[in-house]
């Protein structure tokens, strides 16, 4: 068992729309998820966030929850069309993240809060979205607002949640809200994404001038042919990291994606903007991407369930294959393979030095039961953390700067298009009653952070 330093985080995550539900209580507004899981077709078995795990309702139970878990920092995101409907601000709703950051400062947990975790007000999608370039300064106003109410208690704010999984799967492979297929579009909102996190940033310090401020990014740790590979690293990780890091958009990803469009949103100024400075790098990880050139015969295999078609998620890779990779497997459908993850934090501390990095996402889903005994033994699920830890480990022994572990996720929640049928939590939830059970993992994470601290 690998030994962490002294003073790192261990965490759990969440996110608003996956476990708050009240959707419509006390002055919250339709997001663009509200609308989406909503249409027919759209979210398997036509499930929707409504309830979800009623976290809104049940918030002090699972706050008690996590100081017995022995965590240190719980990330969750704050729902901008409860904190800011209409771009008015909702003092019941400022009331529930005010409640909840005091109690975790009470029971000595630290907050972590993201602003956004996809769910966009469907008033800002209604006048453009993330393809308009007006989102990104209405997402600085939200920040000032954020910081302005909660920026003395917060410890870390994270500005975006995996930016690329709102621009290229809500707006160019359609399978996230809002649900558009149009890869131009896809590419502007990439860049008024990160436009959003600079703004952002600066919003936040202005208001809350001690603020930690920090983005978390998807990485997708890609093997296979050396084109495909550069291909796919430049559309899905180097088209956020180098912006935000300071280094502006990678040339050859311009040139990728040329014959999608001119990059004319891109303005004077905006790359120094996007560069705010992180005091953390958030690092989400789930498995490895298995890449080649396609010889352009037979259909093409997709990425994890993304089909590679006109309704793409990789704009400009159109000649990229995603081939099978070897099992075992999550019930995601996604390979197990916790060496990507070292890769992955000794790739960011070799090509992107001085940054300090944090897991800020890494868990995985299977069909768990409770049993006759009222256990739920998810025997895979410990195998994953307890490989996926030691897999950090062994990147803090090769010189990465990692400061902190987020299993994903606390609970059972709405997993997105794929509704409530697949269950990453250390907790389980029934979701006719709420009723939370620990799983095998949650009693196991628990002691591997209580080990972790005995050093």
């Amino acid at each position: 068992m690998g030994t962490f330093p002294e003073g790192f985080v261990w965490g759990a995550a969440t996110a608003a729309y996956q476990i708050e539900g009240a959707a419509a209580e006390d002055g919250r507004t339709p997001s663009i998820w509200d609308t989406y899981s909503h249409t027919p077709g759209r979210v398997l078995d036509g499930d929707t966030g409504d309830v979800a795990a009623d976290h809104y309702h049940r918030w002090r139970e699972d706050v008690a929850t996590m100081a017995e878990l022995g965590l240190g920092a719980y990330r969750f995101s704050l729902s901008w069309s409860r904190l800011l409907p209409g771009g008015r601000p909702n003092p019941r709703g400022l009331d529930f993240y005010s409640r909840l950051v005091d109690a975790l400062l009470e029971r000595g947990i630290a907050p972590v809060a993201t602003l956004y975790h996809w769910d966009l007000p469907q008033e800002i999608e209604d006048a453009g979205g993330w393809p308009v370039r007006e989102t990104a300064e209405r997402f600085a106003e939200y920040a000032a607002y954020a910081g302005r109410v909660l920026g003395d208690r917060v410890h870390t704010w994270t500005t975006l949640n995996e930016p690329w999984c709102s621009a290229f799967l809500g707006y160019g492979s359609g399978v996230h809200a809002p649900g558009r297929t149009d890869p131009a579009d896809a590419l502007a909102a990439a860049h008024h994404l990160n436009l959003a996190h600079g703004l952002g940033v600066r919003a936040l310090r202005a208001e809350a001038p001690g603020a930690r401020c920090s983005i978390t990014l998807n990485m997708h740790h890609t093997r296979g042919d050396a084109e495909a590979v550069r291909k796919v690293d430049g559309v899905a990780n180097r088209i956020f990291l180098d912006p935000v890091l300071g280094r502006g958009y990678p040339e050859d990803v311009r040139a990728d994606t040329a014959a999608i469009t001119g990059w004319g949103f891109v303005r004077d100024g905006d790359e120094a903007a996007i560069a705010a400075p992180l005091d953390v790098l958030g690092v989400n990880y789930y498995s490895p991407t298995l890449v080649k050139l396609w010889d352009g015969t037979g259909p093409r295999a997709s990425a994890h369930g993304h089909a590679g078609s006109a309704a793409s998620p990789f704009p400009g890779c159109e000649d990229v294959d995603f081939p099978p990779q070897p099992g075992p497997y999550t019930a995601m459908g996604w390979p197990v393979d916790a060496t990507g993850l070292t890769e992955v934090l000794v790739r960011l501390h070799r090509d992107y030095p001085g940054v300090p990095l944090m897991v800020t996402e890494n868990g995985a889903a299977y069909p768990d039961r409770v049993d006759a005994g009222g256990a739920v033994h998810d025997a895979d699920r410990v195998a994953y953390l307890r490989d996926h830890i030691e897999a950090v480990g062994a990147a803090l022994a090769a010189g990465a700067d990692v400061r902190g572990y987020f299993a994903w996720s606390l609970m059972d929640n709405f997993e997105w298009s794929y509704g409530y049928s697949k269950r990453f939590g250390l907790l389980h939830v029934d979701y006719p009653t709420g009723t939370r059970t620990w799983k095998d993992s949650a009693h196991w994470y628990r002691e591997r952070i209580a080990a972790a601290r005995r050093g």
